[in-house]
């Protein structure tokens, strides 16, 4: 045992197999979440350098970004971690065992989400008229955000398409949505909750657009 690499607890060698899709799984799981956080965090962060170098108001306020952070970002992030494992993943080829977890594919791909998100939450803000109604273009701006990265919680399951892995095979990122939705939600309806968070009144068209917009990425990606 002292010279083993590997040392099998029962008398079965496809425990072997097991052992090896398991360990791809959680590190293909880790990569997922990594990627969620990431490619979101990084939409936020183009948007407010847009903003900064265009002399725009700022798109959100601190408390939006620690909204999406601590609350509707570590759901889906915790269920990204609980995906099952593939068969496919026993496909791969093995990794190297100095490979890093960002190497320039994977920050590339994190790369190009983040933009396409940051793109449709700026288009969401210059729909809200910054520059005539900041209140209503901030409010526009963290509700695509808040719900385009609720969406890509999907996308980051797995590098094959939602179609492909099945929507309902992880329930614990279905119950993620659907509570950061239901946060979302809170915050735009419940007055003492639009007060807090710097929220403006918004109507049914401008609903849809935050919908249409913050669904886009995703569709793309």
């Amino acid at each position: 045992k002292d010279a083993a690499s590997v040392i099998l607890t029962d008398d079965n060698f496809a425990t072997i197999v097991k052992s090896v899709a398991n360990g791809r799984s959680i590190y293909s799981n880790i990569k997922s979440s990594i990627r969620f956080l990431l490619s979101g965090n990084t939409s936020g962060i183009i948007a407010v350098l847009y903003s900064s170098i265009m002399a725009l108001p700022m798109p959100f306020a601190a408390v939006h970004l620690l909204f999406i952070n601590l609350l509707t970002d570590s759901l889906p992030a915790i269920a990204i971690g609980m995906e099952k494992s593939s068969r496919d993943l026993l496909k791969d080829k093995p990794r190297g065992k100095n490979e890093s977890i960002l190497n320039k594919d994977f920050l590339l791909g994190l790369g190009v989400e983040g933009v396409l998100i940051a793109i449709f939450t700026i288009i969401a803000f210059y729909l809200g008229n910054p520059m005539k109604t900041p209140l209503t273009a901030s409010t526009m701006a963290f509700a695509t955000l808040c719900l385009a990265r609720l969406f890509h919680g999907f996308n980051c399951r797995s590098d094959l398409s939602i179609v492909k892995i099945k929507l309902g095979t992880n329930k614990w990122i279905i119950g993620a949505f659907a509570i950061g939705v239901i946060l979302l939600l809170g915050v735009l309806t419940i007055p003492p909750l639009k007060t807090m968070f710097m929220i403006e009144n918004l109507d049914i068209m401008e609903l849809v657009k935050i919908l249409a917009l913050a669904f886009l990425p995703t569709l793309i990606i």
